[in-house]
């Protein structure tokens, strides 16, 4: 199994009630429906609209698989992220 580190910013951050969190999912897109379903509905529509970087980097693939202790960030646009 592979866990990950969630961190949460701005909007993502009020949305989700916490700064970060962690996370077992095999990709980003498996990480992200997971937030789906066990987070609020206001939390999925910022990640629709966020960025994500991928222990810095930008995501573009969210089908890439995931190594464990991997940090996933969620930038809304306020804090950076897609506009």
């Amino acid at each position: 199994m592979t866990t990950i580190l969630i961190r949460y910013w701005a909007g993502a951050k009020a949305a989700a009630g916490i700064e970060s969190e962690r996370i077992v999912a095999s990709t980003v897109a498996a990480a992200l429906e997971e937030l789906a379903k066990s987070r609020s509905r206001e939390l999925d529509q910022v990640i629709q609209r966020s960025s994500l970087l991928l222990d810095g980097a930008v995501v573009h693939d969210r089908n890439i698989a995931l190594v464990d202790g991997q940090i996933l960030e969620i930038l809304p646009p306020f804090a950076g992220g897609a506009q």
